[in-house]
């Protein structure tokens, strides 16, 4: 996660996250077909790394337009005018496309050609982030490889010990309602403090 690790080519960010859109490298496992969805400008300051697309923001182009946005946006504590200004806010996944469901009706992880293909190119032009958010397993696990033998509840309860500019967090879809219920330090303690550095950063 260093800076000097990320060393952007000759172009500029709209011509990569254009060349970004247009990848089909995962087409022939898509359900839904290719629909690349990430959105920031070097200017921002919090970047958010989440899962995969669901069906709406597939159908929208939108990043967590939906009811997972909605409790992420209550945990940040600001508003849609905010989270979507690029400016201030870049979202970036880890897979870029609605991966499909699996057998048992729910998402599959996210494409896993994603990251390793696009994330150190797409962050070398965010030279300003200050904050980066881990939202879900897939992005703490590719980027704290280190806490893999934890579960994630253990990793976010840690957050104090994250690197530097990083915080882990669960992901905020409805499955997270009983997993705040059986860990009240999360609204009680994280959620606070994580307020408290996205005001001062915003």
């Amino acid at each position: 996660m260093t800076r000097a690790a990320l060393k952007p080519k000759a172009e500029t960010i709209d011509q990569l996250l254009a060349e970004l859109r247009a990848c089909r490298v995962c087409a022939a496992h898509l359900p839904l077909g290719p629909r690349p969805v990430v959105r920031g400008l070097p200017s921002a300051r919090l970047l958010i790394i989440s899962q995969a697309p669901g069906t709406r923001v597939h159908e929208t182009g939108l990043s967590f337009n939906d009811r997972s946005g909605d409790r992420l946006r209550t945990w940040l504590g600001i508003d849609r005018a905010t989270f979507y200004d690029e400016r201030r806010i870049a979202i970036l996944p880890m897979g870029f496309c609605y991966p499909g469901r699996d057998a048992k009706g729910g998402d599959l992880p996210p494409r896993p050609e994603c990251a390793p293909l696009w994330h150190t190119r797409v962050r070398a032009h965010w030279p300003a982030v200050a904050l980066t958010l881990l939202v879900g397993s897939y992005a703490i696990d590719y980027y704290l490889p280190q806490t893999k033998r934890q579960s994630m509840t253990e990793t976010v309860k840690a957050w104090r010990e994250a690197p530097d500019g990083i915080l882990p967090l669960p992901h905020p879809s409805w499955r997270t309602t009983a997993w705040e219920k059986k860990n009240p330090w999360f609204q009680r303690k994280l959620v606070p403090a994580l307020r408290r550095r996205i005001a001062a950063l915003l």
